[in-house]
C-alpha cells in the first residue's frame, strides 16, 4: 500500500515538472514573438519615409537628364520601389510646353531660368511652380581628339567661330590647317542653345551652316568623327565621353582654363561659361500627390551627393538647406 502511495506521489511530481516546462517554453515563445514584433516595429519606424506608390513624371533639359535620371534610379531602387519615376529629355523649351498645361508633367528640368512668357503662361493657368536650383554646369567647347592646334582658344576666338567670323582654322592662326571649320551644337529646344546664344553670343546670329541636333549622343558622334569639328554642350556629356572628345581650354583674359568640377563655379576660374541648372516643380501636384513632394525632397537632400558623379559641380549647402525648408513647408 505504501508503495502505491509513493508511486502516485512520483507520478504527480513528474507531471507537474512537465507542465511547468511546457508553460515556460510557451512563455518564452510568446516573449520572443513580442520582442520580434517590437523590433520590427522599431525598424519600420527608423526606416524614414512612408511607403508610397504612383508615378512621378519629369521632362525637359537634356543637359540635366543624366543627373535626374541617376537620382530617379536611386530613388526607385533604395527609397520607394513602388513609385515609378519617368525621366525624359525633350529639351528645356519643349519640356516647358509639356509642363505649363493643365495636368502637365510634375517637374521640368531646365538648363536656363524660366522665361517671362513661360511664367506668364503658368500665371494664366493658375499653376504655382517652384524653381529648384540643382547644380552648376560648365558650357564646354569640344573638338576632335586629333585636333592638336585649337587646344586653347580665347573667349573672343570661340564667339568668332560660332558667329562665322572665321571660315577656316588658318583664319585664326596662319600656322593652323587651311581647312573649313565645322560647327556643331544642340538645337533651339535646348536651354544650352539659348544660354550660348543669349549669354555667350549676346543674341547675335550663329553661323548659318552650323549643324544643330536634338540628341546629345548624336552631337558626340558627329564631333568625334570630324577632325575639323568644334561643338558645345554641357560638361557632363564631355566628361562621360573623354575617350571620344577633347575639351578646349578657354582663356577668359587671365590665361587658359580647363573645364573641370574644380573650375566650374559661380566665382571659379571657368565662371565665364558656368551656369546654374534647375528643375521646376508643379507645387499643386506636390500637394496633391505625396510621391511628387517626396521625390522633390529626395532630390534636394541628395543632389550634391550625385552632382559630381554625373558631371556637375555642387551648389552651396546653404542654398540646398533653404530649398529643403521651402519644400518641407508644403507638407
Amino acid at each position: 500500500m505504501k508503495f502505491k502511495k509513493y508511486l502516485m506521489f512520483f507520478l504527480i511530481a513528474a507531471l507537474a515538472v512537465v507542465i511547468a516546462a511546457c508553460g515556460s517554453d510557451s512563455e518564452g515563445d510568446s516573449s520572443e514573438k513580442e520582442n520580434d514584433s517590437s523590433e520590427n516595429a522599431n525598424a519600420e519606424g527608423e526606416g524614414g519615409s512612408e511607403e508610397l506608390e504612383g508615378s512621378v513624371v519629369i521632362d525637359g533639359s537634356g543637359t540635366v537628364y543624366p543627373l535626374m535620371s541617376r537620382l530617379a534610379e536611386e530613388y526607385m531602387v533604395n527609397e520607394q520601389p513602388n513609385v515609378s519615376v519617368e525621366v525624359s529629355r525633350a529639351g528645356t523649351s519643349a519640356g516647358f510646353e509639356k509642363f505649363l498645361v493643365e495636368d502637365g508633367t510634375d517637374f521640368n528640368d531646365a538648363s536656363r531660368v524660366i522665361k517671362e512668357e513661360e511664367q506668364a503662361k503658368a500665371d494664366e493657368l493658375g499653376l504655382e511652380i517652384k524653381e529648384l536650383k540643382v547644380a552648376l554646369d560648365g558650357l564646354t567647347i569640344v573638338t576632335h581628339p586629333d585636333n592638336d592646334w585649337a587646344t586653347e582658344l580665347t573667349e573672343d576666338q570661340i564667339t568668332g567661330i560660332f558667329l562665322g567670323e572665321y571660315t577656316n582654322w588658318s583664319d585664326i592662326n596662319s600656322d593652323w590647317p587651311n581647312e573649313k571649320i565645322q560647327t556643331y551644337g544642340p538645337n533651339e529646344n535646348h536651354g544650352t542653345y539659348e544660354f550660348f546664344y543669349e549669354n555667350i553670343l549676346e543674341e547675335k546670329d550663329l553661323v548659318s551652316d552650323i549643324n544643330l541636333q536634338q540628341d546629345y549622343s548624336t552631337l558626340v558622334t558627329l564631333v568625334s568623327e570630324d577632325k575639323n569639328a568644334i561643338g558645345f554642350f554641357g560638361f557632363g556629356y564631355y566628361d562621360s565621353n573623354k575617350d571620344k572628345l577633347q575639351a578646349v581650354n578657354v582663356d577668359f583674359g587671365n590665361g587658359p582654363v580647363e573645364p573641370s568640377l574644380d573650375t566650374i563655379a559661380e566665382d571659379g576660374d571657368y565662371a565665364g561659361f558656368t551656369r546654374p541648372v534647375f528643375t521646376y516643380l508643379n507645387v499643386g501636384h506636390a500637394k496633391e500627390k505625396p510621391q511628387v513632394l517626396d521625390y522633390a525632397l529626395f532630390v534636394m537632400n541628395n543632389i550634391n551627393k550625385f552632382a559630381g558623379e554625373t558631371g556637375f559641380a555642387p551648389i552651396p549647402d546653404e542654398e540646398v538647406e533653404s530649398l529643403i525648408s521651402d519644400l518641407e513647408a508644403l507638407k
